[in-house]
């Protein structure tokens, strides 16, 4: 996803939103969508310790804002009209045209995810 106008650092810039499930369906569904051929292509976000944003088939722009071990914005859980939700928010100036990042910050697994962002500060894994 790419900036269209100038972003200021802690400004705004999309709500992260989908289909709400609890974590033991997001787990089902992870496993569906790689049979189905969807590896890497699925939308899965924590939303807290029980449930999970899926916007695989339901979601908005915010799916396809990419990884970086350097990024632009940064992903928060806040609390809104009473319910959780997952903004992203400009951690530093972003100028038109320029891609919109966030560190994904995946849990520690064995099984390593390579990091492809090509940033100088790339850690190698997203998790």
């Amino acid at each position: 996803m790419y900036a269209l106008e100038p972003i200021e650092p802690g400004e705004f810039i999309i709500e992260y939103v989908g289909e709400i499930v609890r974590q033991p369906i997001a787990d089902v569904r992870e496993r569906r969508y790689n049979a189905e051929g969807l590896d890497g292509a699925s939308y899965l976000f924590r939303l807290d310790d029980e449930r999970v944003v899926d916007a695989t088939k339901c979601g908005n722009y915010a799916r396809f804002i990419n990884h970086s071990c350097d990024p632009n914005s940064l992903a928060k859980n806040i609390i809104a009209d009473g319910e959780k939700k997952i903004v992203i928010y400009a951690g530093k100036r972003i100028e038109i045209g320029q891609e919109i990042t966030y560190d994904y910050k995946f849990d520690y697994e064995d099984d390593k995810i390579v990091c492809l962002c090509g940033s100088k500060n790339c850690r190698g894994y997203l998790n």
